[in-house]
């Protein structure tokens, strides 16, 4: 995101030059994996746009956007989006991930939607049909989760929804034909880490089941900040199990019920 761009958001030159310091500290603890516990607080985001202003950053320095993450800490709630940078790696099914920057190595068991066409902004609202014909394909994925802060967990939401809410990096599995009569109110999912079982779960998203209602606020409402949906971009819509760890060298395997299975290797 340019410096007008961030401009537009009400931000003062003093706001920008600020967030862009605390875009240096984690860009910096992210590539030399040498977490901070938190930005200090005369630099760290004062609400949610000053948040979405750091994400943006970010993205501008890690590299193309190659889609979103988007997810709801409830059926209910607002959702919340970040841009996912190239950065962090798309792969398919079956890579070997590289180690290069990663620390965390976390992942997650979610279901993504590659775009087939692109979604620009306007004023009237995409209808479902819109959407839905906009959608390319549907995938099982694994999403991988890297911070700049040693303990995420326990760090201030903004400052972690600033560092692109954790991402880092994406991997998709075969896409599910028919995913659009697929009742993800009986969808279940398994993540096995090194041949243990660390997460079983039915309808287990947060964000609850309409994993459309999080597409369509990304092209809807999100598009006062991305400026549209292109084709070719991918949406992960929410963790289905929860944050679980791996190590160096494990293997990851996540399987759903109906839309088959994604593994990959660190």
């Amino acid at each position: 995101m340019t410096d007008s761009a961030l401009a537009e958001k009400h931000l003062s030159a003093k706001d920008r030059d600020r967030l862009r310091q605390a875009a240096e500290i984690l860009l910096r603890a992210r590539r030399e994996c040498e977490p901070v516990t938190a930005l200090p607080e005369e630099l760290a985001p004062r609400d949610l746009d000053e948040a979405y202003a750091l994400q943006d950053i970010l993205a501008e320095a890690l590299g193309p956007v190659g889609g979103y993450k988007v997810g709801a800490a409830s059926p209910d709630s607002t959702p919340l989006f970040s841009p996912m940078p190239l950065w962090g790696g798309y792969s398919p099914s079956g890579a070997l991930v590289a180690d290069s920057y990663r620390r965390v190595r976390g992942v997650e068991g979610e279901i993504a939607f590659l775009l087939g066409k692109d979604l620009p902004a306007r004023e009237t609202p995409y209808t479902r049909e819109e959407l839905i014909e906009a959608i390319a394909s549907a995938h099982p994925a694994i999403e991988l989760l890297e911070s700049a802060f040693e303990d995420p967990d326990k760090t201030p939401r903004l400052m972690t929804i600033g560092d692109l809410q954790s991402n880092g990096g994406f991997l998709y599995g075969p896409a599910l034909e028919g995913w659009q009569n697929v009742d993800f109110t009986k969808e279940s999912v398994k993540v096995v880490v090194d041949g243990a079982v660390r997460f079983e779960g039915t309808a287990s998203n947060t964000a609850g089941t309409d994993l459309l209602r999080l597409v369509s606020y990304l092209a809807n409402e999100g598009s006062k900040r991305t400026g549209g949906l292109l084709k070719g971009q991918w949406i992960t819509t929410g963790s289905w199990s929860g944050k679980e760890l791996a190590t160096q060298g494990s293997r990851v395997e996540v399987s759903f019920s109906t839309f088959g299975s994604v593994f990959m290797s660190f």
